[in-house]
């Protein structure tokens, strides 16, 4: 299984679903230039959202640390440790603050 990214262009493969590690992120480069956070959770679901941590603009969302609140999944920031809800992008720890999400799904890996 692959995860993909919906970008402007369309579905991105990003990676294989098995190479991700639940609770560690993996850095992806968009074709505009810009960087997304992939994840996974325990239970296989993927997330992807902005890599830039808007409190900083460092590209090091990816290298957070996962956890949830309420039942929702999140990473927080390695920097200042703001915690980005994974669905929403939006931060919840300063209502003003969120980070792009972006529609990821799994497919068949083609051989």
């Amino acid at each position: 299984m692959t995860v993909e990214l919906q970008v402007e262009e369309g579905w991105l493969t990003v990676c294989e679903l098995s190479d991700l590690v639940p609770g560690r992120g993996v850095a992806a480069l968009l074709p505009d230039g810009s960087q997304a956070a992939v994840f996974v959770d325990r239970a296989g679901r993927p997330y992807a959202i902005g890599n830039r941590d808007p409190f900083t603009g460092a590209q090091v969302l990816s290298r957070g640390l996962v956890g949830s609140a309420a039942g929702r999944a999140f990473v927080a920031s390695p920097l200042l440790k703001q915690r980005f809800d994974l669905e929403s992008g939006h931060c919840l720890d300063d209502e003003g603050m969120a980070v792009r999400t972006y529609p990821v799904r799994t497919a068949a890996t083609s051989r």
